[in-house]
């Protein structure tokens, strides 16, 4: 029974989805640490899960030891069985002729590397680094993805079944569970981390365009500031000259008296002064409260633009495919109405064909019941014509003469 067990646990043909020829003295290969994600960001973290992948492909030893083996006959009833399933699966796969072709397509280049001995890079291969994100409904994905798992459960099948049969344990079934689970917990990690990485982005964003708009209004304020300065230097330039002229025409005439009327009327300016100057200080914080406004009324006005803005999006993709659906159900009722035109039109055509063939139909009966009398009339006409003649048939015999004595 060991032998029978060894040899049919190192069949190479078992776990085999294509049509591939098996390669002599391999042992089963360790399910494959393939994951196929629809997220796009697995190209920008593919180091970091191939990293992952690698600790998961070769996961550290799990020392299971039961204390004490299942009976030798329910250890064979579970290794029968199992013999059995290995047997369906096996017929599965050799059934399944359209996938085999279908396998063996894909991995012509493959196969052909192998047929003509063409010696591979070394290093780790990314298995990631094949996989078009934008194209997972891809039917090789798919074809790739059933044939792994189709030797992933030959893998365990076979290894819990030559334990079984050989030291009355189920060790491997166990380490493969424990396998699945850890794979498991390393997928809702890289969700998790991802829902993560997906809402720093989105706030992110905020973050930016806030700023943005912020360096906007800045800059906006900043180009007002320079131009009503350059508009002041110029204005400054214009009256300095002026001044000048003035001064240097009217100094000499009118010096003392600029001297005498200033020294009388010193105190009045100076309380002008002092009002205007705390006119001023009103004028700036009046001013200055009412740029504060003005800046949240604009940010408010933003934040509600931005608000709409995103409900326009969401009420336009909501309105196209409501415009789509009524496009495809008018399309349907366009092409049921041609279909319905045709099928009445053909219909009337056979109606017609049929009408015309009954009225042909009676016309040639009606011909032949003509015919046919026609036929008898005469042929009644000519028999009586040679019964009254006495020809033909009719025709009166001649008596014999009888013979003389």
């Amino acid at each position: 029974m060991a032998r029978r067990i060894s040899s049919l646990v190192n069949d190479p043909s078992w776990g085999r989805g294509t049509n591939e020829p098996p390669a002599t003295g391999t042992e089963p290969s360790e399910p494959s640490g393939e994951i196929y994600s629809a997220k796009p960001y697995v190209h920008a973290a593919a180091s970091s899960i191939s990293e992952e992948l690698a600790e998961l492909d070769n996961p550290e030893p799990i020392n299971i030891v039961p204390i004490e083996g299942m009976p030798f006959l329910l250890s064979c009833l579970y290794a029968t069985i199992l013999e059995d399933v290995m047997a369906q699966l096996w017929i599965l796969e050799r059934c399944n002729n359209a996938l085999s072709i279908s396998r063996t397509l894909f991995d012509m280049e493959h196969l052909q590397a192998r047929k003509y001995d063409v010696k591979k890079p070394e290093g780790r291969k990314d298995e990631l680094a094949e996989i078009d994100p934008l194209n997972l409904n891809c039917i090789t994905y798919k074809i790739k993805k059933l044939d792994a798992d189709r030797k992933y459960v030959n893998n365990v099948i076979k290894s819990t079944y030559a334990d079984l049969a050989q030291s009355l344990h189920f060790t491997p079934l166990v380490r493969f569970i424990k396998e699945v689970e850890r794979r498991e917990r390393c997928r809702a990690e890289l969700e998790e981390e991802e829902a993560k990485n997906r809402m720093l982005r989105r706030e992110l964003s905020r973050q930016v365009r806030q700023q943005r708009i912020h360096i906007k209004s800045v800059i906006y304020d900043t180009d007002v500031n320079i131009d009503r300065l350059r508009t002041q230097v110029e204005d400054s330039v214009l009256l300095s000259e002026v001044r000048s002229r003035y001064i240097e025409n009217w100094q000499r005439a009118r010096a003392e008296q600029n001297v005498q009327v200033i020294s009388n009327i010193e105190k009045d300016p100076e309380d002008n002064i002092e009002i205007h100057k705390l006119r001023s200080d009103q004028e700036n914080r009046v001013h200055t409260e009412v740029e504060l406004l003005v800046n949240i009324h604009i940010n408010e006005t933003l934040a509600k633009v931005e608000e709409w803005m995103d409900k326009y999006d969401t009420d336009m993709e909501k309105v196209d495919l409501k415009i789509q659906i009524k496009k495809n159900e008018y399309q349907n009722m366009r092409d049921k109405r041609v279909d319905l035109e045709e099928t009445l039109a053909r219909h009337d055509l056979e109606m017609k064909a049929w009408i015309k063939f009954k009225k042909d139909r009676e016309e040639a009966r009606l011909y032949v019941e003509l015919m046919t009398k026609s036929a008898i009339i005469v042929q009644a006409w000519w028999r009586g014509l040679l019964v009254r003649l006495q020809l033909g048939p009719f025709k009166v015999k001649k008596a014999k003469k009888k013979p003389k004595k």
